[in-house]
């Protein structure tokens, strides 16, 4: 029987980002599964909207489960995180002696030393398993996505959702082709785009990205994908990149090229949708309830730091009579909370751990609610993973109608239980604001049509005109 060996290491990189991403983090990375080994993998993974649980579902040979990791999008990782956990999957690969190899990828991991990390990743394990192995691979939909990584990768399939609700999907498709390059050749064809968007204006929910990914595959090819790139990282493969398989090469080279010419027409299309924090509050106190506000420069998702307290000094400002904001990484704010207890009165500073997005926010507060952190997802994108993000509170800011949940571990809200973990029902407020871009939109849609994404500072910045790039390739526009 045929053995193929899996495997999983994620992570979305911020160049920009201030915080490094260790080994720790990928060890206990909060929402996401914790890393796991061996059959553990078969356990964790049952049921989940993840692109390895997919691929486990849909294939039909004998599996290898060698590690799988991630963590919460941040700063470089490590030498010690990335050389860890790359050479146990390495050691692990070859010590299986697969027929072929599955890699659950993100596709924007880097370190100080390899701007293209998963290419990295793939000369490791060719370096061990030979040239000739099949080798597929499923990653992000903001993967930036190198020639020599195309190269190195047999097969690969990419994420059509944005917000990912096709994680699992995208595994078992990856299944599907890898079962198709084992039957017969396949020819690859690989193309980059030439200008960056804003994860914002990313969105399948909206055009011109749903229509892209509507004319996916597209031609007589057996498989086209194609990465938006993750816009907040001073590489050189920084950006789009696309990916076709047919039977023939130029059938290949035809699929690839139609979508690039697809992607180059929508280039003008792309709207990050961006308003300023306090233009947001005061539209939202405008509008008919509830409306969401986005908070997209500090969403943990894209690396974060999750703590600025822009967004809220715009609702303290306004005087927004009912909002609630989840969720502020303050780990120092929800251990004061658990100190005091429920219904106890005290000033604490909330925020501003990073000065150079933002100041605490100096207030006195009443202790709604506390809670261990611990909680089971409900969204559509990681319903049923289980969450452990330590110690939380819900807080109201005293003679208000603001409430802020407080956590210890940096994670981004993009499901409805991070309100609910701290007793707040979403739906039942006038302004929800959300630490997040794009992911929330998933879960939160389901209760109110109304978005702004606002504006303050932080970590990943949405108007990429304000980006210090240093290390894009010549010619790279920025949307």
């Amino acid at each position: 029987m045929t053995r193929i060996a899996i495997a999983g290491f994620q992570h979305e990189t911020n160049t920009f980002a201030p915080d490094a991403t260790t080994l720790e983090q990928f060890v206990n990375p909060g929402a996401w599964p914790a890393l796991t080994r061996g059959a553990d993998i078969f356990t964790v993974f049952d049921g989940l909207n993840i692109p390895i649980s997919g691929f486990i579902r849909a294939c039909r040979h004998e599996l290898v489960p060698v590690l799988w990791a991630m963590a919460e999008p941040g700063g470089y990782v490590t030498d010690e995180a990335f050389d860890t956990i790359t050479g146990d999957i390495v050691e692990g690969i070859a010590q299986a002696a697969p027929d072929a190899v599955y890699l659950d990828l993100h596709g924007a991991m880097v370190t100080r030393a390899y701007p293209d990390a998963e290419a990295e990743i793939l000369r490791r394990i060719r370096a061990r398993i030979g040239p000739d192995l099949p080798v597929a691979v499923s990653l992000d939909l903001h993967g930036n996505l190198s020639p020599a990584f195309f190269e190195l990768a047999s097969v690969v399939t990419i994420y059509r959702t944005y917000p990912h609700t096709d994680f699992a999907e995208t595994g078992a498709r990856a299944a599907a082709l890898l079962e198709r390059a084992m039957a017969a050749p396949l020819f690859g064809a690989y193309r980059q785009g030439d200008f960056l968007t804003p994860i914002t204006a990313q969105t399948t929910d909206h055009s011109p990205a749903r229509e892209l990914y509507a004319a996916l595959p597209g031609q007589d090819a057996v498989s086209v994908d194609m990465a938006m790139g993750f816009p907040p990282a001073d590489i050189p493969d920084c950006g789009p990149s696309i990916f076709a398989y047919a039977d023939t090469q130029v059938a290949a080279d035809s699929a690839a090229d139609d979508m690039l010419a697809r992607l180059a027409a929508a280039e003008p299309l792309f709207d990050a949708r961006l308003v300023p924090a306090d233009q947001a509050v005061r539209q939202a106190m405008a509008m008919q309830g509830p409306v969401l506000i986005a908070d997209p420069q500090d969403n943990p998702g894209a690396g974060g730091t999750s703590d600025t307290t822009g967004i809220l000094r715009a609702l303290i400002a306004a005087g927004a009579p009912d909002a609630v904001l989840s969720m502020l990484h303050d780990p120092a704010a929800a251990a004061a909370a658990h100190q005091a207890g429920i219904g106890a009165r005290i000033g604490i500073a909330l925020g501003g751990g990073h000065r150079q997005y933002s100041e605490p926010v100096h207030a006195t507060v009443v202790v709604e609610s506390l809670s261990d952190g611990k909680f089971t997802c409900s969204g559509p994108m990681f319903g049923g993973a289980q969450a452990d993000l330590g110690p939380i509170a819900g807080l109201r800011l005293d003679g208000t109608g603001i409430r802020v949940v407080v956590g210890s571990t940096r994670c981004q809200n993009l499901d409805q239980e991070f309100f609910r973990v701290a007793g707040i029902e979403p739906a039942e407020h006038a302004i929800i604001c959300v630490k997040s871009a794009v992911h929330f939109m998933a879960d939160y849609k389901r209760i109110t049509p109304s978005v702004l994404f606002a504006t303050a500072p932080g970590a990943n910045p949405c108007d990429l005109s304000t980006i210090p790039y240093t290390q894009l390739r010549t010619g790279v526009r920025r949307g």
